[in-house]
C-alpha cells in the first residue's frame, strides 16, 4: 500500500531553535496516528508544516505521491488536508451553522445551492453532536463545543487527511467518550493525524503512535509498545523503570 503522507528530512528552525529536526515520517491511508510528546517537543510545528501553515527550512513533504512542500495551505486544503487548530479558531459572531457552511460551500460545484449546503452543514453538526446548537453564535458555545465546531468545519471539507490538534481539550468526560466514537467513524473514510495529551484517549484511538522529543521522533509503534518504551517514559517522566 502506498503511503498517504511522507516527510523526508523535514526541518524547521527558528534562529538557533530546531523545532522540527530532520523528521522522516510515514502515514498510511485509513490510519489513526497519534503524535505525542512533552511540551515544546515540536508536535504543533510538525503538523503546521504538513498543513502548509508553516514553511520548512529544509526537507520534503509528499501527499498521495505528489510533492507538496512548496504549496500554500489553501492548495493543500483543496487536495484534501484539513487542520483544526490548537487554539480555537471559529468565527465568534457567526452561528455554528454559518461557520460550517463556509467550508461546505468549498466542496460544492454550485456553492449557492441552499439545499446542498444545508445537508452538508447538518451532517457535520450531527456527527459532532452540535445539531441542536446550529443557530447559536459560535462565541456563545462552551469552549469544548467550540472545539467540536472546529472538527465539524474540518469534516465539512470532506478531507482525506484530518489533522486534529488537542481536540479533547475542554471536553467533559461524556463528550470525550462521544469524540472517541466520532474519530473511529471518521477513520472509515479518512486518515486521522491526532496530537493529544490525554493519554487514555491516545491509547484507545491510535493504531500507531509517534513520540516527538526535542524536534525529533523518539519512538514509533503500537500503543502497547509505546507504553512499555523506556525512552518514552524517560522523556515524559524523567525516569525510566
Amino acid at each position: 500500500m502506498t503511503p498517504l503522507l511522507t516527510t523526508k528530512g523535514l526541518s524547521r528552525h527558528f534562529g538557533g531553535l530546531r523545532a522540527v529536526d530532520s523528521v522522516d515520517f510515514t502515514l498510511m491511508p485509513g490510519e489513526i496516528r497519534a503524535v505525542i510528546g512533552p511540551n515544546g517537543a515540536g508536535k504543533t510545528t510538525f503538523v503546521g508544516l504538513v498543513s502548509g501553515r508553516i514553511q520548512p527550512s529544509s526537507g520534503a513533504i509528499v501527499f498521495d505521491g505528489a510533492d507538496i512542500t512548496g504549496q500554500p495551505a489553501y492548495v493543500r486544503v483543496r487536495q484534501g488536508i484539513a487542520y483544526t487548530f490548537q487554539i480555537t479558531s471559529v468565527f465568534a459572531n457567526l452561528s455554528a451553522y454559518d461557520n460550517v457552511a463556509l467550508p461546505v460551500q468549498r466542496t460544492l460545484s454550485d456553492g449557492r445551492s441552499k439545499g446542498a449546503v444545508k445537508a452538508g452543514v447538518m451532517m457535520a453538526l450531527e456527527r459532532t453532536g452540535l445539531a441542536d446548537r446550529a443557530h447559536m453564535p459560535a462565541g456563545q458555545l462552551s469552549y469544548g463545543h467550540q472545539r467540536l465546531l472546529e472538527v465539524a468545519m474540518g469534516l465539512a471539507l470532506k478531507p482525506r487527511l484530518l489533522i486534529l490538534d488537542e481536540p479533547t481539550q475542554g471536553l467533559a468526560d461524556s463528550e470525550i467518550d462521544n469524540f472517541i466514537v466520532l474519530v473511529r467513524d471518521i477513520a472509515r473514510s479518512a486518515t486521522v493525524l491526532l496530537i493529544e495529551h490525554n493519554m487514555p484517549v491516545v491509547m484507545q484511538l491510535a493504531d500507531r503512535i509517534s513520540v516527538f522529543n526535542a524536534g525529533k521522533i523518539l519512538a514509533e509503534g503500537t500503543p502497547e509498545a509505546i507504553r512499555e518504551n523506556a525512552a518514552v517514559q524517560e522523556a515524559y517522566l524523567g525516569t525510566a523503570p
